[in-house]
Parts: structure tokens; sequence; C-alpha cells
């Protein structure tokens, strides 16, 4: 990757060789090692509050009956399996097999013994170069009966343009069929960085798609356009009836929520059923947000991040009235927060509840410990890879799969 500017992947000002390390390989993801953070491997960094608010109230004294405490589990990894070629996300199949995208356009099976199998035929042609890719893979609400599987894709547009594409098709043993297009990014755009994007089903069978910005900025606060939303459409592609209706001449129907800069991870609250993200910010600034329907996440006008290099303060500030705040933000250097997901296994003691986030250029994986909505402390572990996405197998695990081309399972140590 070349040395990013105000519109490339995040760099820290720190020096030269820290600015090298963060942005290396292939589709990497913005922001840099976490120095002058917690440290990597397990230890805990409290949340501080967002500056010029007040400090969380205190949790009440638990009663004197209550259970003790679960002291979180040490963990380490175990691969499951090696050799992937630049793996971007995961999804279970109902016999405990996993669909693998590898960004370069192959779609692989993976048994649970850690068999790949060759890449699978009917896949659409995409446009691999940067961060674009074949990308996110969910399955259907109703796969077991339908077979349906679906996923993005940066689609090649003509005239060295691309957008974030959603597809659908039907799954077989050896090839995609039935493949369908229900959804592109509007309008396509040169350049090949910030294409977001993940695939969430919510409870009612609508389908969120996370959008980045294609590196320009303004546009994340343009109804007009599909750069920089998080969008809801149904599994057609049709726009819920439900969606938010904004008062702006030419707003593009379809969008859910808007001011994203590179969201590349969205997880299901499971308790409130609400959509989380997790989202790139330029030099520090990256964020975890509570999506809320027609609300505005401020980029580029209000960040927590600040100009590559100099240090200087982008937009207008870290807050305003028309802005939705951040749950979690990490100041002053980036980690690049990738996939997430809420752990409500039963095989990691003291994780259940947690908000797991893979990083990239923090090369960790950070458990978030939550009391309701609020973030109240941050532990890292297994430091010294780039996580691209992380999912909760079947068997009540967290799986990894890490840029490096590793699938694996993470376990009590």
């Amino acid at each position: 990757m070349s040395a990013p500017d105000r519109r490339g992947a995040t760099a820290v000002a720190l020096m030269t060789c820290m600015l090298l390390f963060a942005c290396g390989g292939s589709g990497s993801g913005d922001g840099a090692p976490p120095v002058g953070q917690a440290p990597g491997g397990p230890g805990q960094a409290p949340v501080s509050p967002a500056p010029g608010s007040a400090a969380p109230p205190a949790a009440p004294s638990a009663p004197a009956t209550a259970p003790a405490a679960v002291t979180p589990v040490a963990v380490k990894t175990e691969d499951v399996a090696v050799g992937l070629a630049g793996p971007w996300s995961l999804a279970f199949l109902p016999d405990g097999s996993m669909l693998v995208t590898e960004k370069r356009g192959t779609l692989r099976r993976v048994t649970a013994a850690g068999q790949i199998s060759a890449p699978l035929a009917g896949v659409p042609p995409v446009f691999d170069v940067g961060q674009g890719g074949l990308l996110d893979v969910v399955l259907s609400p109703g796969f077991a009966s339908d077979r349906t599987i679906f996923f993005t894709y940066s689609e090649p547009a003509g005239n060295d343009t691309s957008r974030t594409a959603v597809a659908r098709a039907e799954l077989g043993d050896t090839a995609l069929s039935n493949l369908a297009v229900i959804y592109r990014q509007t309008p396509a755009r040169p350049g090949s960085m910030h294409y977001g994007s993940r695939l969430v089903f919510d409870r009612g069978g609508n389908l969120y798609v996370t959008m980045g910005e294609r590196g320009e900025q303004d546009r994340a606060q343009d109804l007009g356009t599909t750069q920089g939303k998080v969008v809801r459409i149904r599994p057609d592609g049709a726009i819920p009836a439900d969606n938010p209706v904004f008062p702006q001449p030419g707003a593009v129907p379809g969008i859910w929520s808007y001011g994203h800069r590179n969201p590349q991870g969205a997880a299901l609250n499971p308790v409130t059923g609400e959509l989380w993200i997790s989202e790139h910010g330029p030099q520090g600034g990256d964020e975890i947000n509570r999506i809320v329907k027609g609300a505005n996440y401020g980029w580029p006008r209000i960040t927590y991040g600040v100009e590559y290099g100099s240090g200087a303060q982008l937009g207008e500030g870290t807050t305003a009235p028309d802005v939705e705040p951040p749950l979690h933000f990490w100041v002053p250097i980036s980690v690049a927060p990738a996939g997430m997901v809420f752990y409500t296994g039963d095989k990691l003691p003291g994780w259940q509840g947690s908000l797991l986030v893979g990083t990239l250029a923090g090369q960790m994986l950070a458990r978030l410990t939550l009391e309701g909505d609020t973030v109240v402390a941050e532990n890292r572990y297994l430091s010294g890879e780039r996580i691209r996405d992380i999912r909760q197998g079947p068997d009540g695990y967290p799986y990894l799969l890490t840029d490096s081309g590793r699938l694996m399972r993470v376990v009590p140590d």
C-alpha cells in the first residue's frame, strides 16, 4: 500500500518505521499500531469519558447474595486452517463447515477439520485492487430451505471505477447459481479504498449494508449518494416501508444512517436487536457506534481523529447536537477495527456479553466489556496478527480470520 494521505489509509506521525508497519499488506485497513495505549495481550484499559462529558456513574453495589464475578479466562488460538489467500469474511453453514471469501475473488468451503475446497464457480468478477475485492458473506435467515447466501464485493464499473455491490445466489456443492445483484452503491467512483462493507440481517429479515465513503470525505454527509452510509434493504433489494425519509431533496432511498467513514465491522446486539458497527477514523478516532435510524455520525464534520501527519483538528470538533456520539473510540492512535461479534457462548468464562473486535493495524483482539450500551473496559489479547473477521461458531468458540491466511479458533489457555 502506498504512503497514506488525507484520504488514504491512516498513518501515525510518530516515526517513519511506525508508518511503514501500520500500512503494510494488500487490502490493509486504516490505522496504526496501538502505541501509547493499553499493551497487547491480556490487560485492562479502562475507558475514559469523552472530553467535556461527565464520567459514567458508579455501578450500584451488588446484593450480598449475588454470585462472585467470574474472572475472564486467558485465551490462546488453535489453527483450524492455514494457507488461505487474503481471507476477508467467514460464515458458518448448518453442518459446521464454513464459507470463506478471499479478497482476490474466490469463495471456498472449509470443513470443521480444516480442509479447504477448490474455489466455488459462479462468483462474479471483482475489482481486486487496494481494499477492493470479494468482501463479506452471510447466509439467508431461511438458508435451511432456500440455500441462499448474500455477499458484497467491489464491482468493476468501467473507466477504472468501482462500487460496493450486494449479490445473492444459491449455494451448491461446487458452484453458485441464480446469481442476482440486488443493490449497488451510487455513484461508482475511481480509487480503491473505503468500500465498507459488512452485511447484517435484522430480526425482521431486513439487510443492513455498511458502505465506505470511498475516500471522498464530504460525500458521507451528502444524502444524494450512498457513500459513507448504512443502507437497509429487503432481501430482493427493495426498500422497506419503515426506512427513514429525509427532508433533503434528492436523498437516495434506502439510507438508514450517514456520516460514516469506512465501517468494516458490524453485528446485531443480541439484547436490543440494534445494529452496532466499527469504523475506521483517520489518524486516531476509530469508533464503535450504535446505529440509530436516520442518525448522522458526523464524518468528516465531527471526529476524534486528526489530520494525517500534522495532527491538526479535522472538521468542527468532537461533538455536535445533531451528531450521534460514538460508544467507544480509540485515540490518539488508530487500531483499525474490522470484524466484530457479541460473544454469547459458554466456552470462555467471563467473556459472555462482551463485544469482540478484531483489529488490523492494532494486530490484536479487543474485548469490550459492556454495561447496557456503555463500554466500561477494554482488554487486549492475541497480539501479532491482523484480524480481519471474527464470528462465533456453533460450538461456542470465537473464530478469527487473519490477513496472513489463517483461520483460528479462540480457546481457553
